[in-house]
């Protein structure tokens, strides 16, 4: 019990180490960029703090859907999973595309208190990412009705189009568990046990589209704190663009290729090549630096609940 105690408490300051670390070298950094000429330079400080405070809020909404996709008997508190997301987030800078998602599950599993298997985290994370798809078809239509050219509007139709599907696919999960042929495999029998029930999944998909419409929000501020043209559905382009950059199998470093997507649909959009890189560094600067600072939240609350002796509570479900 003591060896247990003491290598959760090891546990839980590497964590900590880990996220202090990460957020020196993005102060480090931006100050450095700061200096040289770096758009967050030149940010409304008033804008600029709605935007982070955004996408922070936005966070908490993505951890309360993630766990409704996990029976209440192993379901992990909202506060693990937005660790887990927020170290995704960071992660991203380094890891190749998809990584992030193995990152998560160690996360996850490596939080204090956490009981849940490995398999039902995967299995969560493949509803996840499918909802998010689901969330991201609406804001993917609107960008696709105001896109300047046919190509654009194409692609935002596919965006939509595929969240459509995604949609009915989670919807089915619990039909397509539930067969007697699914049921003779192992496997099959493992699925029904841990499968979503669509109530859950509906609740679940609430979160998420509230998760995304903050995002949406943070990026249109970010645009008027920078002083660019901006319009909801540019913000929403944007977006639906850097998300579904990180949708492709193999990729660079997360958080470049969706740099580079938002600034490629900016481009498309006719703003100028050199504001729509810096601007799309400074949003990816942005979204690594919350993901930081709710990686560095929850485990400065570790710490002061650990060294009170006090039991740990997740954070409220929804």
């Amino acid at each position: 019990m003591g060896r247990a105690l003491k290598n959760r408490k090891v546990q839980v300051v590497l964590n900590g180490g880990f996220a202090t670390v990460l957020l020196a070298v993005m102060v480090v950094g931006g100050r450095k960029f700061a200096h040289s000429g770096f758009a967050l330079r030149h940010a409304d400080p008033l804008l600029l703090s709605g935007a982070t405070l955004l996408f922070l809020i936005a966070y908490a909404f993505k951890a309360w859907g993630w766990q409704r996709l996990f029976a209440g008997d192993d379901r992990p508190g909202a506060s693990a999973l937005a660790f887990a997301g927020g170290a995704a987030c960071v992660g991203g800078v380094a890891l190749p595309g998809r990584l992030d998602d193995a990152l998560r599950v160690a996360c996850v599993k490596r939080y204090p208190g956490v009981r849940t298997s490995i398999g039902a985290v995967a299995l969560s994370l493949v509803v996840l990412g499918l909802l998010d798809n689901a969330a991201l078809a609406p804001l993917s239509a609107v960008a696709a009705a105001h896109a300047h050219t046919w190509t654009v509007r194409l692609g935002f139709a596919v965006v939509a189009g595929a969240g459509i599907l995604a949609a009915a696919l989670v919807a089915s999960l619990p039909t397509i568990a539930g067969r007697t042929f699914v049921a003779r495999f192992r496997v099959g029998r493992w699925l029904a046990g841990h499968t979503h029930c669509n109530r859950r999944a509906a609740a679940a998909l609430m979160f998420i589209s509230v998760s995304w419409a903050l995002r949406a929000t943070a990026v249109f501020l970010l645009f008027d704190a920078l002083s660019m043209r901006s319009s909801f559905p540019l913000a929403l382009a944007f977006l639906c663009a850097s998300a579904a950059s990180a949708a492709l199998p193999i990729a660079p470093a997360g958080a470049a290729t969706q740099a580079g997507a938002g600034s490629a649909i900016l481009i498309a959009s006719g703003v100028h090549a050199g504001d729509a890189i810096a601007f799309s560094v400074a949003a990816q600067v942005l979204v690594v630096g919350t993901g930081a600072i709710v990686m560095l939240l929850l485990a400065g609350w570790h710490l002061a609940t650990r060294s009170r002796g006090v039991r740990l509570v997740p954070l409220p479900a929804r």
